[in-house]
Parts: structure tokens; sequence; C-alpha cells
């Protein structure tokens, strides 16, 4: 009929999921066969979509410790730009940024609706709605938003028209 996992909580309850082929489960609390028989058993019954959204709703706090956690380190900026219609982006493809001069940010996911599309490629389309999921320096997502509404990159090096380049790299002028 199914599968089921159960685990105990710190606070001694008991509590299982019984996944069914079908695609439901039941999310279920019980007692052990020693426990007095009067206890209330509570059973649940979600169908595949309520599963994954209650599974999504419990497993988003580690996702939430995990970017805390990495916004914590020095030099690192994780971000999200929403993209509104007249923004230079929407429309379009992602494009490379690190041919534009932008060396050390990744575009790590683009949200669309309810679905995350994790490290898109440059051809990846953008439009209106979608959220950019960007890390690298705080510096470097400015420049990546700024170009995202724009179309332009302002360059904030000391040597005009100077490329970004990786940590520990000179910049060199462009030809």
């Amino acid at each position: 009929m199914g599968v089921l996992h159960t685990f105990i909580t710190d606070d001694g309850g008991k509590c299982g999921v019984i996944t069914h082929r079908s695609g439901h489960s039941d999310l279920i609390t019980f007692s052990d066969e020693s426990d007095d028989k009067d206890v209330t058993k509570v059973s649940l019954r979600l169908s595949e979509d309520e599963a994954h959204t209650l599974a999504e709703l419990l497993g988003g706090t580690r996702i939430t410790e995990s970017l805390s956690a990495l916004e914590q380190m020095p030099g690192l900026s994780i971000d999200w730009f929403t993209v509104d219609y007249d923004d230079h982006i929407a429309g379009q493809p992602l494009g490379d940024l690190s041919a534009k001069g932008v060396v050390g940010l990744t575009v790590v996911a683009v949200v669309r609706g309810e679905t995350a599309n994790p490290a898109p490629s440059g051809d990846f389309r953008v439009f209106p709605g979608d959220t950019l999921v960007v890390a690298g320096s705080p510096e470097k997502v400015a420049k990546a938003f700024a170009f995202y509404r724009s179309g332009a990159l302002k360059h904030a090096t000391a040597v005009a028209g100077a490329v970004d380049s990786p940590p520990g790299a000179s910049a060199l002028p462009r030809e």
C-alpha cells in the first residue's frame, strides 16, 4: 500500500508519514501499544500537492538557515532581483555578465512562479515577475542589478573602462 517513515520527537511524541503509491500521503501521530489506549491519535490525509507544500514549508527553514549562514561569509552577498516590465533584462536571455566584464558573479537560480530553475544557462530567457537569485561580492551584485535594470554597466574601478578581475588578479584595460 505504501511506505511508513516514523520518528520520535524530543518531547517523546511519535510522528509518521505514510507515502502511498497513489501519490497521497498520511501525516500521523500515534502511540506505542504500551501507551494508554485512550490517547488521541491523529491522521491527516494530504494530496500529492499538499504533501509537497508541507515538505517545502518544513524544509524551507533549513534552506533559510543555510542561506543566512552563507550571507555571514565576508565578501559574499546573496541577493534577489525581481524583474519588472520596464527592466532591461525583461524578455531577454540572461547572457554572460563575465563577457561584459563582471567576473565572479553567479546567477544561482531564476525563480518563476513556484518553480526554481537552478544554475540557468546564458540563453535562459527572463520575464517580468521572475526573481533572479545571485551570489558574488556586494559590489558585483550591485553592478549586476544595475545592468539588469538599465542595460548599462557602471565601472567603479580607478582605471576607466577596466574589466573586473578575479581575486588576486590585476585589472587589465579593455582593448
